[in-house]
């Protein structure tokens, strides 16, 4: 298969630390109801393991499946889950997509974050009822938005910069509409030196699908579920009884 953080995939664990310290609190909020006892938690685009961290905290009692398409940033999860013990005895890694896992027939609770803009709406609209259908009753699905919410240009913007050593991992990007419910992304992502200049540089491309708010709630909605928009665009939505 083709892997979109081919040559990304170094800099996401580095870059993406400080903006789920951020998330943290928004999405343990969102975990109220996730039920350990009905069934296992799922992070599907589970990246290297920071949301994975993020439920294994917040139900420490949890088996979880650690869901990640990409070779490269599932190298990296699994290194994450084998060097700690908590990690090691609850998660399982699975080479899977939203839609291609072996998922259970119940599930205790399901994460998505930062991950949404990767489905098409048709596949989104899969993925919500595939969820709908296994969670708990009472248990959540946490998602969460990503602007832009239309089409739209996005001037480039650098998201982060983390120093290691000597080093300086930045990363930034711009946006442009590529469709009725799509833009591309080109992402820029550099090494610095001590002076500021560039050791490395790589730039990628990528599409992802916008989706505001209204929409994304009653797209839940027509899968049978009730969602609510929090801190951050956190999404919670739970099977509506």
């Amino acid at each position: 298969m083709d892997d979109a953080y081919e040559s990304s995939g170094e800099f996401i664990d580095v870059l993406s630390g400080p903006a789920w310290q951020a998330l943290r609190g928004p999405v343990r909020a969102a975990l109220h109801g996730a039920a350990a006892s009905q069934g296992p938690f799922v992070d599907v685009g589970a990246g290297t393991g920071l949301g994975t961290r993020e439920l294994v905290d917040a139900c420490p009692t949890a088996t979880i499946l650690a869901l990640e398409p990409s070779p490269v940033l599932r190298a990296v999860l699994l290194s994450q889950v084998v060097s700690d013990p908590r990690l090691r005895e609850r998660v399982t890694v699975m080479a899977a997509d939203a839609l291609g896992a072996d998922l259970p027939d119940r599930l205790g609770a399901v994460i998505a974050v930062n991950m949404i803009g990767h489905l098409t709406p048709d596949d989104r609209r899969t993925f919500w009822r595939r969820v709908g259908e296994r969670l708990a009753p009472g248990a959540p699905l946490v998602v969460n938005l990503q602007p832009p919410a239309e089409p739209e240009t996005i001037p480039y913007t650098t998201f982060g910069a983390v120093q290691v050593g000597s080093y300086t991992y930045e990363g930034g990007g711009a946006a442009e509409p590529a469709g009725p419910d799509m833009v591309t992304w080109r992402m820029r992502y550099r090494v610095l030196d001590a002076d500021g200049a560039a050791v490395r540089e790589n730039t990628v491309d990528y599409c992802w699908h916008v989706l505001s708010a209204p929409d994304l709630l009653d797209e839940l909605a027509d899968a049978g579920l009730r969602g609510r928009v929090g801190p951050l665009d956190v999404v919670r939505a739970v099977r509506a009884e």
